[in-house]
């Protein structure tokens, strides 16, 4: 009888040991997948990167606008700048370009081929290069709002002495204003007294 138990626990341990065996190597299968996803996603990212060399390489050295660096990680991207990425959707065949904006994460271009994407991706590292052309060339003239209007050489001082004249005759207004309330509210309160002292007076 004892035999028999300790043969069934032996069976049962060794049941546990290849259940056991059997979960490592599920894990270490799924992990072989991910692993060859994320390389096929880096070696398609690889080739975009590949293509929009050139592109990159033709912005000059003192522009620190860009990134182009592919991260490592789960789901690697080939960054674009701090805000837009090419990254692999979820086929790991289609390249889809993202931007982060104050509305959330937008796809600006998606596509299985490379060609497509990369033009999109030139075009929009040319709206910024423009965008900072602009930003470097305009002076005062961008921080203007309402108006496009080129200022002349003396008209700057100009618009400060008119901005400058409203604001200050309306906070002198209020100054005044504030004023008179605290008088009315001064007579308000001691109007008791006065009358009673106005009274009292000979």
């Amino acid at each position: 009888m004892s035999d028999r138990a300790d043969s069934k626990e032996v069976t049962t341990v060794r049941r546990l040991n290849d259940v056991v065996r059997e979960v490592k190597n599920a894990m270490a299968d799924r992990d072989d997948v991910v692993v060859e996803l994320r390389e096929a996603s880096r070696t398609r990212l690889e080739l975009m990167a590949q293509e929009l060399e050139p592109l990159f390489a033709e912005i000059p050295a003192d522009i620190d606008l860009f990134d182009f660096s592919i991260s490592s990680g789960l789901k690697p991207r080939l960054w674009i700048d701090a805000i837009s990425h090419v990254a692999m959707a979820r086929d790991r065949r289609t390249y889809r370009f993202v931007k982060d904006t104050r509305a959330g994460r937008i796809v600006v271009a998606e596509d299985t081929a490379i060609k497509p994407v990369a033009d999109m991706v030139a075009r929009y590292v040319a709206e910024r290069l423009v965008e900072r052309e602009r930003l470097m060339e305009g002076g005062p003239e961008v921080l203007r709002t309402g108006s496009h209007a080129t200022l002349s050489a003396g008209e700057p001082d100009t618009i400060v002495r008119r901005a400058g004249w409203p604001a200050f005759l309306s906070g002198l207004g209020l100054v005044a204003a504030g004023a008179l309330v605290g008088l009315i509210a001064t007579v308000m309160t001691l109007w008791d007294r006065l009358m009673t002292t106005f009274t009292a007076a000979p």
